[in-house]
């Protein structure tokens, strides 16, 4: 029986480098993704040396290459949408280009890799997909509005996902991490626009503005334990192989669930106050 195979997108860097070392450790197969094998040379040069395969994909292709790329792959049994990028800044001043790429790159892209592969997952009624959203999505902050919002869209097509191929043994985890040491913050993009007069000073958005842009190197969140917790519960081993089948969501960082389990107490609290309102419009 062969080795099973690992998709993994964002390979460059972070988690997604992480993770692809982390399965070929344990003498699996892995493809990772990267958009330039140039400008990921060390990247490339560690997970080749390890005995994967890197190819060049840029989730902003069109759907057609992103497609033909996947599926060239061959089989694959572990998806792994890792790949991602952060528009940091308020509302008000996000362009329309802007909002379309972080769209484009955090959610059409990862929704066209995983219909490229879910056919020959389907075909073997076997495989598992793993997305990697973010606490943003539960728990939005400002200045992260079309961050969350493209993971809050991922999260989505996950749950709906996951209800339609559970019948062909193929399941959906949603990864929700919270903040870790990667260099994630200091790969943020900026809007071209400026930031307006009024939200200058001691504002929401001044002050989260200030902690993206300097919290680099800071966050509490050790990436390999974070990675060892995925790979853990895609296989079924270690910790968190207990969870492989029975979760929808793997909360990773003390961070990520402390803010979780406020964003679900606020929510609570709206559906109770909110309850004979919701009982009162049947005929």
């Amino acid at each position: 029986m062969s080795s099973p195979v690992w998709f993994i997108t964002g390979a460059s860097n972070g988690f997604g480098l992480l993770l692809c070392l982390r399965a070929l450790r344990a003498n699996q197969r892995v493809v990772g993704t990267v958009r330039s094998k140039a400008k990921s040379a060390d990247a490339v040069r560690q997970i080749e040396s390890a005995g994967g395969q890197v190819i060049e994909l840029d989730l902003n292709e069109p759907k057609e290459s992103i497609t033909r790329k996947v599926k060239a792959v061959g089989q694959i049994d572990y998806l792994v949408n890792n790949a991602g990028f952060f528009v940091m800044g308020a509302v008000e001043q996000v362009t329309a280009e802007e909002a379309q790429l972080q769209m484009q790159t955090n959610f059409f892209g990862p929704l066209y890799v995983t219909q490229a592969a879910l056919e020959g997952m389907r075909l073997r009624r076997a495989g598992a997909v793993a997305n990697l959203s973010s606490i943003a999505a539960k728990d939005p902050q400002p200045t992260s509005a079309l961050y969350a919002a493209s993971k809050a869209a991922l999260e989505a097509v996950s749950e709906s996902l996951a209800a339609e191929v559970a019948a062909f043994d193929i399941s959906v985890l949603i990864v929700e991490p919270g903040a870790f040491r990667t260099n994630f913050l200091a790969a943020y993009s900026a809007p071209a626009a400026p930031l307006p007069d009024h939200y200058e000073g001691e504002t929401a958005v001044a002050r989260a503005r200030e902690y993206f842009a300097t919290g680099g190197g800071t966050q509490a969140g050790d990436p390999q334990k974070g990675v060892d917790r995925i790979y853990e519960a895609l296989t079924g081993e270690g910790l968190a192989g207990k969870l492989k089948g029975k979760v929808a969501r793997l909360v990773i960082g003390p961070d990520a669930l402390r803010r979780m389990r406020k964003s679900n107490d606020k929510f609570l609290a709206d559906l109770a106050l909110g309850e004979e309102v919701a009982l009162s419009t049947d005929f």
